[in-house]
């Protein structure tokens, strides 16, 4: 049991040594931070992407109005003709109009991922972009960590090295 003792503080001496070792060699850690959101947002190309974002939705939009007013309009049509006409026509012409809600739900659908695909390929080279600059940047101040300050990423405080500005030269934005 005795040699049990002695073995573990051997041991526990030998770490603790170690660690002393790689204590004194280790050089301080180098921390800034970036605001990457706002870098894209106010890229050009950014502002462009956005641009041609606004006129695609309104593109949906006018589309998705008109339908509406269509579908609106059928609907009104049907309910004055109803008295008019057979069950079976009545059932027949409900159907219809049920199709053409089903439609204007799909295209609605179709528009929300067509916008949010052309987004992601607008902007994921500006993020690609971005990313490449803060590596660049962050590597020749002396940087070993970047955090990401942009609002809602978790950084709390942000206090130390901004290297936002930096990074805003390097990409030629002002």
């Amino acid at each position: 049991m005795k040699q049990v003792k002695t073995l573990i503080a051997a041991f526990t001496f030998i770490i603790a040594g170690v660690q002393m070792g790689f204590a004194q060699d280790a050089q301080p850690t180098k921390v800034c931070h970036v605001a990457s959101q706002e870098l894209v947002e106010s890229m050009p190309s950014a502002i462009a992407a956005d641009k041609q974002l606004r006129n695609l939705a309104k593109t949906y939009e006018t589309k998705l109005t008109a339908m509406d007013k269509e579908l609106k309009t059928r609907y009104q049509t049907a309910q004055e003709a109803a008295p008019n006409r057979s069950q079976e026509e009545n059932e027949r012409v409900l159907a219809e109009l049920a199709e053409g809600q089903k439609k204007l739900e799909e295209y609605y659908q179709n528009s929300q991922k067509a916008m949010g695909q052309k987004r992601t390929d607008l902007l994921k080279p500006l993020y690609k972009q971005v990313r490449e600059s803060i590596f660049k940047v962050a590597r020749a101040k002396g940087f070993d960590y970047v955090l990401d300050s942009t609002t809602g990423t978790g950084i709390i405080m942000a206090d130390g090295y901004d290297l936002t500005n930096d990074v805003k030269a390097d990409l030629g934005i002002k």
